[in-house]
């Protein structure tokens, strides 16, 4: 299960690997206190693409178009991210304050297609790498 939470909620037990998917530390927060178990930052938005959302609402879907491009072109980082999925629960962790409109939802989501695409096909116990085909 992928799982999504802010970087400023507490660590629960529930969470699994807790993964860091921004680019930059949040802010305020000691690397003790987030849990973090594995940063992530070569699979968040650029910071150009970080920089032009700036959490604006009305952006949400041209995000979503760019963030998925960038992500066609980091399949190691995706790849890694599907193989921790597929051990066991996984907290995308994010700093943003609007839950529902950051990449790590758009990530989730990529993240999902791709576990749901290898489960179709897969034959046997395949494994994540198996190649490039399976990744958006």
């Amino acid at each position: 299960m992928i799982k999504l939470k802010r970087a400023y909620e507490k660590r629960s037990s529930r969470d699994g690997m807790r993964i860091l998917v921004d680019r930059l530390w949040p802010r305020g927060i000691t690397k003790k206190s987030a849990g973090i178990d594995l940063w992530l930052k070569d699979i968040a938005p650029t910071k150009e693409l970080r920089q032009w959302f700036a959490h604006d609402p009305e952006r949400w879907q041209q995000f979503q178009r760019r963030y998925k491009k960038e992500l066609k072109q980091r399949k190691d980082g995706l790849t890694r991210l599907a193989e921790e999925a597929s051990k066991g629960d996984i907290t995308l962790v994010f700093a943003a304050r609007d839950e529902e409109r950051n990449n790590a939802v758009v990530l989730r989501d990529v993240l999902e297609g791709i576990i749901a695409r290898v489960r179709r096909s897969a034959a046997g116990g395949s494994s994540f790498r198996r190649g490039p085909a399976r990744l958006p």
